[in-house]
């Protein structure tokens, strides 16, 4: 499925990952590595083999897209340190021809020496002309630019003719802004409600559908 925003094609993804063919970036947000060790410290019963599933979906991604650059919006690592972090390292150096890198979210809160000894180039934000890319959707932005943006994992809900409802996972485009999906697994929805206009696109198992908001 593509996209054109600012006159630039965006391929979307169902891994949950934007790939800017022009420029060989891919784009995703909110990943939240490390959560699920997290969780399973704290005893909550977490599947471990969800961590294999979020890293599997990025190697299937780089493999479909060959990326010069693997940017994360935002929220790459859920908690400080823990061994999921290493199993990220060793995929990193699996793709020395590709540069990862990393648009500080609310959640990166290990020291820049665990970033550096990984190879992960470190942003606050990161302007590429049409684009400014953030992990906090930005309130205010420059006429010239469009800001994408993870943060708010977002999701819309649809309603079956039977009055059965379900929010799903989405891509959303509006006029200045625009969000990613959460990348990650266990990182739930926050339900988004679009204007008319904006284009939203939602993720149903391996497929991408075009809805119109109400």
């Amino acid at each position: 499925m593509h996209v054109v925003v600012f006159s630039e094609q965006l391929e979307l993804f169902p891994q949950k990952a934007v790939f800017w063919k022009r420029k060989g970036i891919l784009f995703l947000a909110d990943l939240h590595l490390g959560k699920i060790n997290h969780f399973r410290k704290s005893g909550i019963a977490v599947p471990a083999k969800a961590n294999d599933k979020n890293l599997e979906g990025i190697v299937e991604l780089i493999n479909l897209t060959a990326p010069k650059r693997v940017i994360c919006l935002g929220d790459l690592f859920h908690s400080h340190y823990n061994p999921e972090w290493e199993v990220f390292g060793e995929l990193v150096s699996h793709f020395s021809n590709t540069s990862f890198e990393l648009v500080l979210g609310n959640h990166d809160i290990m020291s820049d020496q665990q970033y550096r000894r990984k190879g992960i180039a470190v942003h606050e934000a990161l302007c590429i002309e049409p684009f400014i890319f953030t992990h906090h959707p930005r309130t205010e932005v420059d006429v010239n630019l469009y800001n994408l943006a993870g943060h708010l994992h977002p999701g819309v809900r649809m309603t079956g003719k039977a009055r059965q409802s379900v929010t799903l996972p989405c891509f959303y485009f509006g006029k200045h802004a625009g969000l990613l999906p959460a990348f990650g697994t266990f990182t739930g929805l926050a339900r988004i409600h679009p204007g008319k206009e904006d284009k939203v696109f939602v993720i149903v198992e391996d497929k991408i559908i075009a809805v119109h908001p109400n």
